[in-house]
């Protein structure tokens, strides 16, 4: 017997359309991105991360009252509760950071006050209360795993200055600041991305909101998704001088490695994010008076492109923008679930809004019509 095939099947579900959404466009030929029509050209020069949450979540840019209400709620959901305190203090010090945050935010569903409910105002209260959770795990870890205390946060500081607070102890610089907030805002969203995909699929099978960020802290946690900016940092630090860059990257081609923080599955051309980063990890470099990462980073960009025609991704110099602040290299992950938990948030709401179970098909290829063979006999 065989059987009919039902479609094409596409590795990867590469081209396949999978959700209408009003949030994020991606025009991969001319390299733009859009957040709820906004440029994010205009997004990272003009606004703050919370700008850019409210955006995603409400669909419009707040008003000033309105921003400020936001802040006021993120503030209050900072301070994380004391058994997700008592959790990370029992964890093993050597854990990955990535395994400590996915835990932890399923934790956080057990108890959190609306666990049980998935009304609509219920599950926006979650996103904001996850948001500002998420970059209190990651910075409480990080202490206690050098034996350090956790640090409250404090409210006059905005979210990103916050968590920069919480890691070292100290307030950051502006530029640093600034940075931090700017990367936040460049990896917000980016349409059906693996985890984001993962985190609608459990939502449409009216899971809980926690439960649906944790199948896409899983799926961010793949090398092939979150790791990408980890990678780049290891290869500028073996390169370690821009004189060696030429004889290296030369050498992965002739090998046909995969030069980390280039290429992309949508675009055809540099990723818009990339440009702001590049900017930022130079000035960052001016100010640490060490442009060392900056120049490997940008003699490996330009080798790419002479021979293999390759375009940066935002990884490329996101890396040592991190780097560059004094955030341990095994946190750059971690870092990119405190920015997309707003994505994440926002395509969850958006799915619970207009409900349909995520159910694709799948062609068979195994053998059809077996003989049954009695246990005797085989």
């Amino acid at each position: 017997m065989t059987q009919e095939p039902r479609s094409q099947v596409l590795a990867g579900l590469e081209g396949v359309v999978a959700a209408t959404s009003t949030i994020c466009f991606i025009d991969g030929k001319e390299g733009r991105l859009l957040y709820r029509g906004y440029d994010i050209a205009d997004l990272a020069e003009k606004a703050t991360f919370e700008e850019v949450c409210y955006l995603l979540w409400y669909g419009e840019l707040p008003t000033g009252s309105q921003l400020q209400a936001l802040r006021e709620q993120l503030n209050a959901s900072r301070a994380l509760p004391e058994e997700i305190l008592t959790l990370l203090r029992l964890f093993p010090k050597e854990a990955a950071p990535m395994d400590i945050l996915r835990t932890a935010v399923s934790a956080l569903g057990v108890i959190d006050p609306q666990a049980s409910e998935n009304s609509a105002e219920a599950n926006l209260n979650k996103a904001i209360r996850l948001t500002a959770q998420i970059p209190a795990i990651i910075a409480a870890f990080d202490r206690i795993r050098r034996g350090e205390e956790p640090i409250p946060p404090k409210e006059e500081l905005a979210h990103a200055a916050n968590f920069l607070y919480m890691l070292k102890g100290k307030e950051s610089d502006p530029l640093s600041a600034r940075a931090f907030d700017v990367a936040l805002i460049l990896h917000a969203d980016h349409e059906l991305n693996a985890s984001t995909f993962s985190g609608r699929v459990t939502a449409s099978t009216l899971s809980d909101m926690h439960s649906a960020v944790t199948s896409a802290i899983g799926t961010l946690k793949g090398p092939l998704h979150g790791g990408a900016n980890e990678q780049v940092m290891k290869m500028l630090l073996e390169i370690a001088t821009p004189e060696r860059t030429e004889a290296y990257v030369m050498g992965m081609l002739a090998q046909k490695r995969r030069i980390p923080g280039f290429g992309h599955r949508v675009y055809r051309t540099e990723d818009p994010r990339a440009k702001f980063l590049r900017r930022l990890s130079r000035d960052l470099g001016e100010q640490a008076g060490e442009l060392k990462w900056w120049e490997i980073t940008r003699k490996v960009e330009e080798i790419a492109f002479r021979e293999k025609g390759l375009y940066p991704n935002v990884d490329l110099y996101s890396a040592s923008t991190y780097f560059y602040m004094g955030i341990p290299m095994d946190l750059f992950t971690p870092i990119f679930a405190i920015s997309r938990i707003s994505g994440w948030t926002a395509h969850i709401l958006e799915q619970y809004a207009d409900n349909r179970l995520i159910r694709p098909l799948s062609e068979y290829v195994g053998p059809t019509r077996r003989e049954f063979i009695p246990l005797e006999q085989r």
